[in-house]
């Protein structure tokens, strides 16, 4: 019911409160309606929302508003563009389309800038905030740059080739540039052959015909497979040569000796990894406690890999520069040179190591009640494999797992099942989404796709890295010590919300009282169990989710329902762990490799926002592989057909994920049928008009093949399905009820036509049918009577 309140306009204060404060999707209606506001009183707020939105108050989309998102103090930006007084204006470079359009930061630049600090347009930057409340400022923040990361791109990236009269083309390897190809003149072409990833420059454009282009460098050949990911390494600008800094570091690297070391050498701990793995970086060893009635001791040993990488060092500029390792399936880019990370810091079995510890007390019911750190020289027992270790617990033991299988394996299985009931306990966010593995055959290409079992070893490891994470997070706050956290922020209420929506259409209540939690969601999960639904379900959950990051300030890990969290067991592949064990042999004073007094949370902040974005880099070049080698694999099987689920609905048409080998692919609206189909957001759906045909996310469906762009790792499909039936009163909702033509659909929805049985003239009718609507709406109102409602 509409709240009864005196005729006065509201400030603009009173209204961004109440959209702040609102639930729910919120737009003009229900802010008029709140405040009491008609005829040119709506007009008003129309207006006043304008300027609230401009001077970012609020963020619009669509037809609602919102409470703008927030940007942290350190963040990293793209800039622009510049205003009329020349001065650069800069966009953040994560931001969910959700929260609006994207807050844009004017920069502010000293009259004496740092080294290193000077940026233009097309740069990426590193950039401190401050929020600027003055209502007469046409932006809500202003940065300064505190680092350069990426100068602006003036070249292109794509695959020469050759053509029989000289010269060539260049195909882009950019998938939102695909079609769009160079003409190289011979004289242009730099000695690059065919096959070859090229750099190219842009010399001239055309009104019609190709753009032209100059090859500035050849990166190297693609003459197979194997060379694949070479296209995102360059396109992503991935650091793949270590400076000579850096290898003379790590060659002139020592072994670690027992000075100054607890001596663990026969502790038996041992490595469990993927079978494939070439570094060994984490080890494990549990033992009954005989303090602690039905409670077990858990070790976690972790490669030293700060007493090699000190602060300031070249090993140490490179590692922040790649902030991670990135894999592929045919090579690995790591953090580290191999010296360090396979050799030095690589956990191998009977050879001497410097690792930093953590033994943890865990009572019966699985909780952790005591933690401490030490610095050890250990030696690894045994090297196994996952699916070795789960084999010899499921009674088949090898040469290597049958003599550690009671006094190693057995304990630490009894630990884990003490762990697991913690775990459950605690609650986690318990998403089903089976992650694909790209097998390669030896000369590169893809020999087959398949999803790895997930054993209980795998669960083992996983949550013994959880617990010494916790503690290494839980030690560095009880000292005072400044830290990079794993952070994990709950899901807005505006995404939870479009949930709840989502959950409506299938009949699915979502109750969610008091604190969200990551419970609501497993609640909802297991309703879906075993059902057709599941996987829509999960991926549904999943999108409502925030994205995990790294951060100076702690705001907990809503995932794993942890309140403080920080990465602490992959020094040799992630930058962050690293900075906790520098941390934490500062806290405790453990000898040589500390993190410097230097470090503060404001520099920490930093490094935060830089390694988080290079986290995201990586994410984005190992999806790219593997979307290329599959449109390899795929290439020869143009006319196919295959099974898959639709795992994509925008208003350009459905994304389809094959069943057996993963790859995604595109099919255009326009080649869905002979009617308009309308997006249904809540639905995730694309209705027709006409025959209610609906195509939902998760919908198991058949495709046909009909192209496959492998260098941009781009695949189209046409449609064999039918669609499934809408609900009747989504299809009156839709303007698909019985009787009512499809060009008459509802006049809030957006509406796309297939290409297909177009006829002449069908705009020119429609207009006039449109305007005989409105005059004959006009000449009701001005009888005095209320328009008639006509089928939609």
């Amino acid at each position: 019911m509409a709240k009864k309140r005196d005729t006065a306009f509201p400030t603009r204060d009173e209204i961004v409160a109440f959209i702040r404060a609102y639930p729910g999707k919120i737009g003009t209606r229900e802010i008029a309606r709140e405040f009491g506001l008609k005829n040119a009183a709506r007009v008003e707020l129309k207006r006043v929302l304008r300027e609230l939105v401009a001077d970012g108050s609020i963020a619009r989309k669509g037809k609602e508003v919102r409470e703008p998102k927030g940007l942290p103090p350190t963040v990293l930006v793209d800039i622009a563009t510049r205003d009329a007084d020349g001065e650069l204006i800069a966009t953040p470079v994560e931001w969910d389309d959700a929260d609006g359009n994207p807050p844009r930061i004017r920069i502010h630049i000293p009259r004496r800038p740092l080294p290193g600090t000077a940026a233009g347009v097309g740069d990426r930057v590193l950039l401190r905030l401050e929020k600027i409340e003055d209502d007469g400022e046409a932006f809500g923040y202003r940065g300064r740059i505190i680092k350069v990361l990426d100068s602006a791109r003036t070249r292109l990236l794509g695959i020469y080739r050759a053509l029989p009269n000289g010269g060539g083309r260049m195909i882009p390897v950019d998938k939102k540039q695909a079609g769009r190809e160079l003409n190289i003149a011979a004289s242009d072409a730099n000695g690059a052959e065919d096959g070859d990833l090229i750099s190219v420059d842009l010399i001239r454009t055309r009104g019609y015909g190709l753009a032209s282009g100059k090859v500035k460098e050849r990166l190297g050949s693609l003459s197979s497979e194997k060379a694949i990911s070479l296209i995102a390494i360059h396109s992503h600008d991935i650091p793949q040569a270590f400076s000579r800094g850096a290898l003379k570091e790590a060659e002139a690297a020592k072994p670690a000796a027992l000075k100054g070391r607890e001596d663990w050498r026969e502790v038996p701990l041992v490595t469990i990894d993927p079978p494939d793995a070439k570094d060994h970086d984490d080890a494990v060893y549990a033992e009954v406690d005989p303090d602690n009635d039905g409670g077990m001791i858990v070790t976690v040993a972790i490669a030293d890999v700060a007493f090699y990488v000190r602060p300031g060092s070249a090993l140490d500029h490179d590692a922040l520069q790649r902030g991670n390792s990135v894999y592929f399936p045919d090579r690995v880019v790591p953090m580290l040179p191999e010296r360090i990370s396979n050799d030095l810091c690589s956990l191998v079995p009977g050879e001497p190591r410097g690792a930093l510890a953590v033994r943890m007390v865990i009572d019966e019911d699985g909780r952790k009640v005591s933690h401490s750190f030490h610095r050890v020289l250990m030696r690894s027992a045994a090297k196994l494999s996952y699916a070795q270790a789960q084999a010899a617990i499921d009674g088949r033991p090898d040469d290597v797992t049958g003599p550690i299988l009671d006094p190693i394996l057995k304990p630490l299985w009894a630990a884990y099942r003490l762990v697991k009931r913690a775990r459950d306990e605690r609650d986690p966010l318990e998403l089903e989404l089976p992650e694909r593995k790209i097998l390669l055959k030896k000369d590169g290409t893809v020999d087959r796709v398949i999803v790895p079992e997930r054993l209980d070893a795998h669960k083992l490891i996983e949550e013994f890295m959880i617990l010494a994470n916790v503690a290494a997070a839980e030690m560095l706050e009880k000292k005072g010590l400044p830290l990079i956290y794993r952070v994990h922020d709950e899901p807005t209420v505006e995404k939870v919300h479009n949930l709840a929506e989502f959950l409506k259409t299938l009949d699915m209540p979502f109750a969610k009282a008091g604190a969200l939690r990551p419970a609501v969601f497993n609640r909802v999960l297991s309703q879906v169990k075993g059902h057709d639904s599941e996987p829509l379900v999960n991926e549904v959950v999943l999108r409502s989710q925030a994205q995990a990051e790294y951060a100076a300030e702690n705001y907990g890990h809503f995932g794993l329902n942890l309140r403080r969290y920080a990465h602490f067991t992959s020094p040799i592949r992630r930058y962050a762990d690293l900075i906790v064990h520098r941390a934490l042999i500062r806290a405790l004073g453990l000898g040589e490799g500390a993190l410097p007094e230097t470090e503060t949370p404001e520099t920490l902040a930093e490094v935060s926002a830089q390694i988080s974005a290079t986290e995201r880099r990586a994410m984005k070049a190992e999806r790219e592989t593997s979307d290329r080698l599959i449109a390899h694999f795929l290439a020869d099987k143009i006319g196919a057909s295959f099974q898959g689920r639709i795992s994509g609905v925008t208003k350009v048409g459905l994304f389809v994920k094959l069943t057996e080998t993963g790859a995604d692919g595109l099919v255009p609206i326009r080649t869905l049928g002979s009617e308009y189909f309308n997006y249904d957001e809540a639905r995730h759906a694309l209705i027709g008009t006409r025959s209610g045909a609906m195509y939902r996310l998760g919908d198991v469906v058949d495709v046909r093949l009909v192209e496959a762009a492998p260098v941009a790792g781009a695949l189209r499909f046409e449609m064999l399905s039918e669609g499934n039936e809408a609900p009747r009163s989504r299809r009156r909702e839709h303007g698909s009820s019985k009787g009512a033509d499809d060009r008459d659909a509802h006049p809030n929805t957006t509406k796309y036509k297939s290409s297909k049985k177009s006829k002449p003239g069908r705009n020119v009718r429609v207009k006039s049918k449109a305007k005989k609507i409105i005059a004959k709406a006009r000449a009701s109102r001005s009888k005095g009577g209320k328009p008639k409602r006509g089928k939609s």
